[in-house]
């Protein structure tokens, strides 16, 4: 067996089921469940249908490519939404998912032959350190804290340790905590990455779930080509599907970025054998091609926060991101002793609402764990689970004074 394989934690699903087991909450109460990141939003019809008017290729292998179509359907779309003019030919390659290729590119690009480091946000995306661990390399955790805004700071890396960085991973907009990097903060990053010579992976999978029409996210492209860097050397940037269009059943995004890099990641993917399937590519072509449906998809999670926000307000220290789908939201003293996780638990128990630990999405590092403390709250049921959950969440914290 792989030797790095016991250096893995627990999921953080898997620790929030062993949390809740043997917990009796209210019958009387529907279980409404706010702690796992999955669009709950119908499937737009024309996902369905050009799924199911393309079944006829099921008969045909699929390319690791992907098809011309589709590469330049995602080309288009970056075109329209950063600006940023991508080639199809060499800078866009489809995924199938957004999480099995932040994961496999660090596969690809970390140099085992010497040391390693890879640097990621914390709390953060667990993909990150499973992807730096089983490349032989080494997480370094960069805390994202209410003193320090959510940013990652840069300048706490050691001089010794960008020595050995080879890959660093962003996620803006960020999970758990909705922040988007400014264009000062990729500014430094890209100066650091020629610098030293490592590799941005740039999660952008929140990148469509914003509350103001006309005024989209920063995303890696569009700072680069601010900063004029348009050939994104260095830079490699990840979307999806699954919460844009909430399709995440449908296991499709996209890496675009520079194209060196991207060159040697689809050698990989040829033999890690990640090629999508032509329904599938069909389906996200139309998907790529539409936008009504996102702006949709917008409102209703903006109502959502319109309605959750002020209740959970009220007993959670919490405010609403700048993008994104989540309340990120510290449990006060006065609640559990302020323990997010057995806050977590007793919300479950009581009021039958599930919510995630803030530490079960974060690791110890700079003495302290950032996510503890916190819960994570997913606005991702309809609009009426939303306001009833938050109605409990405020009931709970009532009954506790």
């Amino acid at each position: 067996m792989n030797a790095d394989l016991p250096k893995l934690q627990p999921y953080p699903f898997e620790r929030l089921r062993q949390l809740l087991a043997g917990a009796t909450p209210p019958a009387q109460l529907p279980h409404i469940n706010l702690s796992i990141g999955e669009p709950k939003h119908p499937t737009p019809p024309l996902i369905h249908e050009a799924l199911t008017q393309s079944l006829a290729g099921l008969a045909q292998y699929p390319t690791t490519l992907g098809s011309e179509a589709l590469r330049q359907a995602i080309a288009a779309w970056l075109g329209r939404r950063y600006g940023a003019a991508v080639d199809p030919a060499t800078q866009v390659l489809p995924v199938n998912g957004s999480r099995e290729a932040l994961f496999s590119f660090a596969q690809a690009v970390v140099d085992r032959s010497r040391e390693a480091v890879v640097i990621s946000p914390n709390p953060f995306y667990q993909i990150y350190e499973g992807a730096a661990l089983l490349a032989g390399a080494r997480p370094l955790f960069l805390p994202t804290t209410p003193a320090n805004g959510f940013r990652m700071m840069f300048d706490d890396v050691p001089a010794a340790a960008w020595l050995q960085v080879q890959l660093v991973y962003v996620c803006t907009p960020g999970n758990p905590t909705g922040r988007v990097m400014t264009l000062d903060e990729w500014r430094q990053l890209f100066a650091l990455a020629d610098r030293h010579g490592f590799v941005i992976a740039s999660d952008e999978c929140y990148s469509e779930i914003y509350f103001e029409e006309g005024r989209a996210p920063l995303g890696g492209l569009a700072a680069a080509r601010a900063l004029g860097r348009d050939r994104f050397e260095r830079l490699v940037v990840f979307g999806s599907l699954s919460k844009r269009s909430n399709a995440p059943g449908l296991r499709s995004g996209y890496v675009a970025g520079d194209a060196a890099l991207l060159k040697q990641f689809l050698l990989y993917r040829t033999y890690h054998g990640n090629a999508m399937s032509p329904p599938v590519q069909a389906a996200s072509i139309a998907a790529w091609n539409d936008e009504a449906h996102v702006v949709e998809n917008r409102r209703q999670y903006a109502a959502k926060f319109d309605t959750a926000t002020p209740l959970v307000q009220q007993v959670l220290e919490t405010t609403r991101p700048e993008a994104a789908f989540y309340l990120w939201a510290k449990v006060p003293p006065a609640l559990c002793d302020g323990d997010d996780i057995a806050y977590a638990r007793r919300l479950y128990a009581e009021q039958h609402v599930t919510v995630l630990p803030g530490s079960y999405l974060s690791r110890e590092a700079a003495g302290g764990n950032p996510g503890r403390g916190f819960v994570r709250i997913a606005l991702v049921a309809p609009q009426a689970e939303v306001a009833e959950a938050a109605r409990r969440i405020a009931t709970m914290a009532q009954a506790a004074h």
